[in-house]
């Protein structure tokens, strides 16, 4: 458009100058002015004929600038349509990518959601599970410890209602060995004095037969002597007391067979620990000590002037001997 104003500018001019041309041609001389106008006509037809060319180059070169512009505008608009549809298209495409991608990201968060809250449920529920068996376990454990506290319980209380059972039947049975032992004993009680009457006579005149005998024999008097004395005191102590009769006896005897007093209480000892020694043996024959048979020791412990620590040591010996015959 610009080419084609700039062509019409300069027919315009060229017009301005030929008209001026033909102002200054009419004041000269005809021929020549006729010959200068027929120049100027044949000057003014090329001008017109170039100005026409021109003219018409400049306005099929508008045309084309027109056509070139109209087609470089149709081709920019079509060109920008293009982009704008490109445009369009890419930010469509960019919105739908933006809209699935929001849709996965809060199909995602949803599902992360529903996966999280499935979980958190499963935890929950979990939990609760755990939480019943432990409580189901507590209680069992409770009522266990509790049944086997009742268990021993009863166990303790049948434990000690045998307990004072066999303790009322040992009382009983202690009451009747006891009632049987004292039986028992008065009935020894009694065949020991009229033994110790028999062994005392028997005594005294075994005494006199050995006195007799070793007064005979004066050769034989030391051994013998003591021999004879040492059965004498065994039949004297033998229920653990010692009658006047048995001592005017052993007195008799030791004067008769020259004993010391030394010779007669070291005998005596010994017979004393045979006698403690036999008692020692009786109670323990069925392996339990009555309170009768402890009373008993004890008084011959202190008749015989046995120490505890002698009692102990002849009690050890026994046992060892009791327990060797048992096995």
């Amino acid at each position: 458009m610009a080419d084609l104003e700039e062509q019409r500018r300069k027919v315009e001019e060229l017009k301005r100058k030929i008209l001026d041309q033909k102002k200054a041609a009419s004041s000269q001389k005809t021929a020549e002015e006729s010959a200068r106008l027929d120049a100027e006509v044949e000057t003014k037809k090329k001008a017109e004929d170039e100005a026409k060319r021109a003219e018409e180059d400049a306005k099929l070169h508008a045309e084309e600038e027109a056509k070139r512009q109209d087609e470089e505008a149709r081709r920019r608009v079509e060109l920008e349509s293009k982009r704008r549809a490109e445009e369009e298209v890419r930010r469509k495409a960019q919105e739908e990518a933006m809209k699935k991608a929001e849709e996965e990201a809060k199909r995602k968060a949803e599902e992360a959601a529903r996966l999280r809250e499935e979980n958190e449920r499963k935890k929950a529920l979990l939990e609760a599970q755990r939480q019943t068996e432990l409580v189901a376990r507590k209680k069992a454990d409770e009522e266990a410890r509790r049944k086997l506290e009742e268990s021993e319980r009863e166990r303790r209380d049948e434990e000690e209602r045998k307990r004072q059972a066999d303790a009322r039947q040992r009382a009983e049975d202690l009451k009747k060995k006891a009632e049987e032992e004292r039986k028992k004993a008065e009935e020894e009680r009694r065949k020991a004095e009229e033994e110790q009457k028999r062994g005392a006579a028997e005594a005294k005149r075994v005494a006199e037969e050995q006195a007799l005998e070793v007064a005979r024999k004066p050769s034989e008097a030391n051994i013998e002597s003591r021999r004879i004395y040492f059965q004498v005191l065994k039949l004297a102590w033998r229920d653990a007391k010692l009658g006047k009769d048995e001592a005017d006896i052993l007195a008799l005897l030791r004067e008769q067979f020259g004993l010391t007093q030394k010779e007669h209480e070291s005998l005596q000892q010994e017979v004393q620990i045979e006698i403690y020694l036999q008692a020692i043996t009786d109670v323990w024959q069925d392996g339990v000590i009555t309170p009768q048979d402890s009373e008993l020791l004890e008084q011959l412990r202190d008749q015989f002037n046995i120490s505890a620590e002698e009692h102990l040591r002849l009690e050890k010996q026994i046992r060892r001997e009791i327990l060797k015959q048992m096995a």
